[in-house]
């Protein structure tokens, strides 16, 4: 079998004779940027071959001279020899950022959970909780069985009624119980509904009530993150996020379903996502220097298929009219049964949904920031691949979904990246020369453009005059910058030697559209919805945005491109990784729990690929920020001021 070495990782694989190399990268533990899933059209898995040869690769995505120097594309080569490969730096996937603090650009105003709110309003009462017990031993004259003698003490000295105990319990029970002479700690899970019964889920020889922890998921498109949440407290111990080991097989949702169709593919996606948590499960009990068996429960929230792929349910009629997902709803279930490297006693949690793309991520970020419990009407973004919109207060909820496509994460942009080491986060322009600033993430020489910095440098190109409200490029501005390369309009933003990478970072025309289509995606989605309510813009209270990407964008130059609709930069909070949240918050209380299905039934669902208006709306928004500038006061006032400073 071929031999398939990595640099610079200095990782060694064998692939079967005729295999693809973005198969082999995979098996050896090395990220490749695979954005299209594997059809040759992104250009962006990039690779040399330093030794050796490969089978195709070749593409028109690669230039005569990138492919005279060994470029190829890893998704297109097939391996029939052994190669050396080298990853270069902009086909590499760097996960260290995800784990650096955003700094929020606004202090979240709006009614939280929160530990101290819990606390004095009583309702700290995790889920999860433990109970010490000292046994008398059994005697001649005591000797009930081992199950028995442990209810009826928690119901003597704890107050515990209907109580049921575990299989796994009963198995581990009597060597448990005569490890420490019958001192012992029983894990109880508290129901969700008044009259069902309380579980038994664990016990432990001798006093371990200060040791009982959960953790919680956000399982994204994109990225994963966990947390290790001490139960006694409610302190965050450990936290950890890395790439979702999907994204090699598709950037969205939709390449991920058609994969999941085909033979094998949906044990593939399930058993890779299950990969990327027990990675981060075995990081965050490491860092948290805990034993895995106090921890009891892992709650999970996600979009509505990568749920259904994580549980490796088929997810084929998610993208299909009448788009039914196969459910919404989905009962306690053990970790370990799911591929999850935590003990037979874990109860795997999973958030609900509300639609096939409306999902549990949602929901769990309306729980989290407390929207729907709050008076003021609120509108809940969640910006990314996917987008999600919610409005409503704690009488009504409404939702839709639509899909803006992988620009805002650097999918589509012919230097597009997601936000990591060297990729373009801040830019300004001097008025006079044209001149470009950049700041990269890392402080480091550009090799891209993430989705916060496309944003910021759209915004500046139009208030600059460079770009008109259609994207395109001032042709006649006297700068080297602009030029035209084989029929396709561009900026220059860093020469070749400015760069990591051998060649110019630019932002082209074609970027500019699909940024465009996707703003326009976002902002249609809004007022479609609004209009379904009989709402307007100026109803809103606040607007909370979701996600890492929106704790890094500018909020006012979001508005100006027409992502955001045009409100009192006060009104708009930031909550960082909303689904997140709602996972930890879920760990903490039970109310969240027993809100949580009533809720989901508030939360009316409009499909705007079924909803006439949204079409109209969005043609209307594939400008800059819209073919109706007086949504837009602040900025149509900015834009006059500009032309009379020119005329």
């Amino acid at each position: 079998m071929p031999k398939v070495v990595f640099l610079p990782h200095a990782k060694e694989v064998e692939i079967e004779d005729g295999g693809s190399l973005i198969r082999a990268a995979m098996d050896a533990g090395v990220h490749i940027n695979a954005s299209c899933g594997g059809e040759g059209v992104c250009g962006k898995c990039r690779i040399i071959v330093e030794k050796g040869a490969v089978t195709d690769g070749v593409s028109e995505r690669l230039s005569d001279d990138e492919t005279a120097q060994g470029y190829r594309l890893a998704c297109l080569s097939q391996i029939t020899e052994d190669v050396t490969i080298r990853v270069p730096v902009e086909s590499d996937i760097d996960a260290s950022v995800l784990n650096l603090p955003a700094t929020p650009r606004k202090t979240a105003r709006i009614r939280q959970y929160n530990l101290n709110d819990l606390k004095e309003k009583g309702l700290f009462v995790p889920p999860i909780e433990k109970r010490y017990l000292e046994l008398p031993p059994p005697t001649i004259t005591d000797n009930l069985s081992d199950v028995t003698r442990l209810v009826s003490f928690l119901k003597i000295t704890h107050d515990e009624h209907r109580l049921e105990v575990d299989l796994s319990v009963i198995r581990k029970l009597p060597e448990v119980m005569r490890t420490d002479n019958f001192k012992v700690t029983a894990t109880l899970a508290r129901p969700v509904h008044e009259g069902s019964k309380t579980r038994i889920i664990n016990v432990q020889p001798g006093d371990t009530t200060d040791k009982d922890y959960a953790i919680a998921m956000d399982i994204g498109t994109t990225t994963i993150y966990g947390q290790m949440i001490d139960l006694n407290n409610g302190d965050v111990l450990s936290e950890y996020g890395d790439f979702n080991g999907q994204i090699s097989y598709g950037e969205d949702v939709i390449s991920r379903i058609v994969l999941a169709e085909k033979e094998g593919g949906l044990d593939r996606l399930g058993d890779v996502v299950i990969a990327t948590i027990n990675k981060i499960i075995t990081r965050i009990i490491k860092k948290a220097g805990v034993n895995p068996d106090d921890i009891s429960t892992i709650t999970l929230a996600g979009n509505t298929t990568m749920t259904q792929l994580m549980l490796k349910i088929d997810p084929r009629f998610i993208r299909r009219a009448p788009y039914v997902p196969a459910s919404t709803l989905y009962p306690p279930l053990r970790a370990a049964d799911l591929g999850m490297t935590l003990g037979d006693h874990v109860a795997a949690l999973v958030f609900p949904q509300v639609s096939s793309y409306v999902g549990g991520d949602i929901v769990a970020g309306v729980m989290g920031s407390g929207m729907y419990l709050a008076d003021e009407l609120t509108l809940y973004m969640d910006i990314g691949t996917n987008a999600e919109i919610v409005i409503g207060n704690r009488d009504w909820l409404a939702c839709a979904a639509c899909s803006a496509g992988p620009a805002f994460e650097g999918g589509g942009i012919k230097h597009g990246m997601r936000a990591t080491k060297g990729a373009v986060e801040d830019f300004s322009i001097d008025p006079l020369t044209l001149e470009p600033m950049l700041i990269t993430i890392g402080d480091v020489r550009p090799k891209g453009i993430c989705g916060s910095g496309l944003i910021t440098m759209v915004a500046v190109m139009l208030e600059t005059g460079i770009i008109d409200n259609r994207g395109k490029f001032n042709h006649d501005l006297d700068t080297p910058r602009i030029r035209q390369i084989d029929g396709i309009w561009e900026y220059v933003l860093a020469w070749q030697d400015e760069t990591q990478i051998d060649r110019d970072v630019v932002l082209t025309e074609p970027d500019l559209d699909n940024l465009i289509r996707a703003k326009g995606a976002m902002y249609s989605g809004c007022m479609t919805l609004l209009e379904n309510v009989g709402l307007t813009v100026t109803d809103i209270g606040r607007i909370i945005l979701a996600g890492g990407f929106g704790s890094y964008v500018d909020l006012e130059k979001a508005m100006t491109i027409g992502l955001l609709p045009e409100i009192d930069a006060d009104k708009v909070t930031f909550i960082g990784n909303g689904s997140l949240l709602g996972a930890k918050m879920s760990s903490l209380t039970n109310r969240i729990r027993k809100d949580i299905v009533e809720v989901t039934k508030k939360m009316t669902n409009f499909e705007l690929s079924e909803t006439s208006s949204y079409m109209d709306q969005y043609v209307a928004a594939l400008f800059l920020p819209h073919t109706d500038i007086d949504q837009f006061p602040k900025l149509k006032a900015r834009l006059e001021a500009r032309r009379r400073h020119i005329e």
